[in-house]
């Protein structure tokens, strides 16, 4: 396995800054991430994509996933279908800009029964409606995936939809495509269940992977996000799950400071995940 940082962990987006600092902090990879500014930009054209891949090369940095900074702007299952079109572009676009930068895989978010940024935060959709209508979606990008090349990846966050691995796997094999398969992110499971449920499970639908960790916060049954290793995620469990299926992808750390100005989290969490893929 590769083990990348995500390029929202990072202090900057400014490519001479943030790629040998990655670098530095033992990171093979950067999942990096589009948005309407920056090095990465919805209007980005090959040209610019190409020369930024090669700048991370020259650094001895790999791009191999691509997030998308509106993800919770826009809701494919949203009532309004405005809003639901401004998600599926947001993702064709993803994919345009991802094939040119040689990433085999975008983060998506596939639907919402809740959860949207402020100015929509008030909607709920019914759960078997955003099902339909999240699954409408994702086979019609589907057909933009396959000649970009490039893998959704559909990631367990907290929208209140996909709860559960058999629903996710089932969700997945309904759209028919080999392109669609699931970004499992690693800590988002504890809320509801066990990571090596999950990835048993889903088995080689699983294109990507995130790390994290989650602990108890104190005398609560509240949830807080910790370094990695330092919460209660069993890692030794995950990695017997995923030898069981024989993953062998890039792992990336999903990881924030915990004060403003911090980085030393991110050589922290470079060496945990170190120690569960037993380089050190």
């Amino acid at each position: 396995m590769k083990k990348g940082i995500s390029m929202w962990s990072l202090p900057t987006r400014e490519p001479d800054i943030c790629f040998p600092f990655a670098k530095e902090c033992g990171y093979d990879g950067i999942e990096v991430a589009l948005g309407h500014e920056g090095p990465i930009r919805f209007d980005s054209t090959p040209s610019e994509m190409k020369a930024l891949r090669k700048k991370a090369n020259d650094y001895g940095i790999e791009f191999y996933s691509l997030v998308c900074d509106t993800v919770w702007d826009h809701s494919m299952t949203s009532a309004d279908p405005e809003i639901r079109r401004n998600a599926e572009n947001d993702v064709i676009k993803q994919l345009e800009i991802a094939s040119m930068l040689e990433c085999d895989t975008i983060l998506i978010i596939p639907g919402m029964v809740a959860g949207l940024k402020p100015k929509y935060n008030k909607e709920i959709v019914r759960y078997d409606i955003a099902y339909e209508r999240a699954l409408e979606s994702v086979i019609r990008l589907s057909e933009h995936a396959k000649r970009c090349g490039v893998f959704m990846g559909l990631e367990n966050v907290g929208s209140k939809f996909l709860l559960s691995p058999l629903e996710t796997r089932d969700f997945i094999d309904k759209t028919g495509s080999p392109m669609v398969k699931m970004y499992f992110d690693v800590g988002n499971t504890i809320r509801n269940g066990f990571p090596q449920h999950w990835i048993d499970i889903l088995g080689k639908r699983i294109a990507k992977v995130h790390f994290k960790d989650i602990a108890k916060v104190e005398g609560s049954n509240a949830l807080r996000e910790v370094d990695i290793l330092q919460g209660i995620v069993d890692y030794d469990e995950v990695m017997a799950a995923f030898a069981r299926i024989g993953y062998d992808d890039w792992v990336t750390a999903e990881v924030f400071p915990r004060k403003d100005g911090d980085t030393e989290f991110l050589k922290i969490n470079s060496v945990a995940i170190d120690k569960i893929l037993k380089r050190i």
